[in-house]
């Protein structure tokens, strides 16, 4: 049997409305929806795989191997 511990999460009323809206959507518990958030986020972050994508992803929209360079500024650019 797995164990589990209790942990508490403060939210606000909205993300609380919208997570029990996408909790009843999927037929899943709160609990369920936040598990799996929890895990799917540790996931992603943890092992340097996300810094590794995004190492991955502005050396294609550079060219650049090196990740410590500047992006060019986009801000002012228009469509």
């Amino acid at each position: 049997m797995n164990s589990t511990v209790a942990i508490g999460v403060r939210v606000e009323p909205e993300l609380e409305r919208r997570l029990d809206q996408l909790a009843l959507s999927l037929g899943k518990s709160r609990s369920t929806c936040v598990r799996e958030a929890i895990a799917l986020y540790v996931e992603r972050f943890s092992g340097g795989e996300e810094a590794r994508r995004q190492s991955q992803l502005i050396r294609q929209q550079t060219g650049s191997t090196h990740w410590s360079e500047q992006i060019p500024d986009w801000t002012d650019w228009t469509a």
